[in-house]
């Protein structure tokens, strides 16, 4: 016991984040936690579900395990596997593991951009089941209630090839996170990124600008993450401007035409 909770002493979160509320997200979420119900939280990048993620778990008292999905990320690799120390073959747990055995909460975010074959373990933990099959050793570990699975993925760089299949889909209760309205967003960009509630405002309407170009084939505007970068920068006394290009321009796209608009409209507001 002592082990595992070294173990998980990293993921507690100790001091209260900030996270403003829009909606009953709050609400939704902490029933269906003592429910025993996972959630799915769906947005675009940078609206806040991770950081919506690490205020639940400071809310619930549980540790938060975070597993960022890619492209090679396995079963195993969420599981656990078994590796060589002095000679001998040693079973080490993996975060999903990790997470049942403590009755954490594991969070897999951008869970669509995950090898297909993890849908085998997340489908029996995610329904009325709630168990964990561990096939290399032969163990199948039953949640405590404790535990919550949360996965997040942005529906807007789905594609067929890359989307939450139904039968996954059903198992949660879902969350839609959007970027919040334009006084909220400008209240957060001035609590995280330290800048005055007047550039704060000015930067909301540089990414509501940004956001507007999707159509002329931006895959994405500027995130509310953007903009407390930006406000990050200035805060040590980088121009705004140049803040602006290095912090957003540069990050969403690499179209010279696209480039060029967005500069622009940085332009006329900075």
């Amino acid at each position: 016991m002592a082990d595992k909770e070294l173990a998980l002493a990293e993921h507690r979160i100790v001091e209260k984040p900030y996270y403003l509320r829009t909606g009953q997200e709050v609400e939704i979420a902490e029933a269906a936690y003592h429910q025993g119900l996972p959630i799915l939280l769906k947005g675009p990048t940078g609206c806040g579900k991770t950081r919506f993620m690490q205020y639940l778990a400071w809310r619930l008292e549980r540790p938060l395990i975070t597993v960022s999905c890619h492209d090679d990320l396995s079963t195993s690799d969420l599981v656990g596997r078994y590796l060589i120390r002095a000679g001998e073959a040693v079973w080490m747990d993996g975060p999903l593991t990790l997470a049942v055995r403590a009755g954490a909460i594991c969070y897999l975010d951008e869970i669509v951009e995950a090898r297909k074959d993890t849908t085998v373990v997340i489908h029996p933990l995610a329904d009325d089941r709630r168990e964990l099959p561990i096939e290399k050793r032969g163990e199948l570990l039953s949640a405590p209630p404790e535990f919550m699975l949360a996965v997040s993925y942005n529906p807007g760089y789905q594609s067929v090839l890359k989307d939450l299949k139904p039968s996954t889909r059903q198992r949660f209760v879902s969350l839609a996170f959007d970027y919040p309205d334009a006084d909220h967003e400008a209240e957060i960009v001035c609590r995280e990124g330290g800048v005055e509630p007047e550039l704060a405002r000015l930067l909301v309407r540089f990414a509501v600008m940004t956001r507007s170009l999707r159509d002329s084939g931006l895959a994405e505007g500027a995130s509310t993450r953007l903009l407390i970068q930006v406000g990050k920068l200035v805060a040590r006394g980088i121009d705004i401007r140049v803040a602006c290009r290095s912090a957003v321009t540069l990050s969403l796209t690499d179209d010279p035409e696209l480039l060029a608009a967005i500069d622009e409209m940085a332009g006329s507001l900075f």
